[in-house]
């Protein structure tokens, strides 16, 4: 029983690569799909000249780290990353039709594959 134990950090894993609970410090976190954590792939000139050199943009969700988003590239892709960089897309003013908005905002990742290896974006 884990109920008083010091800080723990421990994740269950189903064969499939879906993280079901995560916990941390002792509190147990809801499960989590991994699937979920790419958004989309990031389709822009910039994103496509570099997937030429093998590697990827995909839009994220907020909260995504980079073990999330090498474990759904895993799973999904069936590739294995060498390396992630995350940016954060900074959300900017505009004024349109005399009020002031929000746009944008949100997560990017740069994945990086080796030599050889592809992913199929349709």
């Amino acid at each position: 029983m884990a109920l008083f134990a010091k800080t723990q950090k421990n994740t269950e894993q189903v064969e499939d690569k879906k993280v079901v609970a995560s916990v941390v410090k002792g509190k147990v976190r809801g499960p989590i799909d991994i699937a979920a954590v790419l958004l989309r792939p990031r389709v822009t000139e910039k994103a496509s000249f570099k997937a030429e050199s093998g590697v990827y943009t995909f839009e994220v969700t907020q909260d995504a780290t980079k073990r999330r988003i090498s474990l759904a590239i895993q799973s999904l892709y069936k590739v294995t990353p060498v390396k992630i960089n995350t940016v954060k897309i900074p959300k900017k003013k505009k004024f349109s039709r005399g009020k002031w908005g929000m746009r944008g905002g949100g997560k990017k990742a740069y994945i990086y594959l080796k030599k050889g290896d592809t992913i199929e974006l349709v």
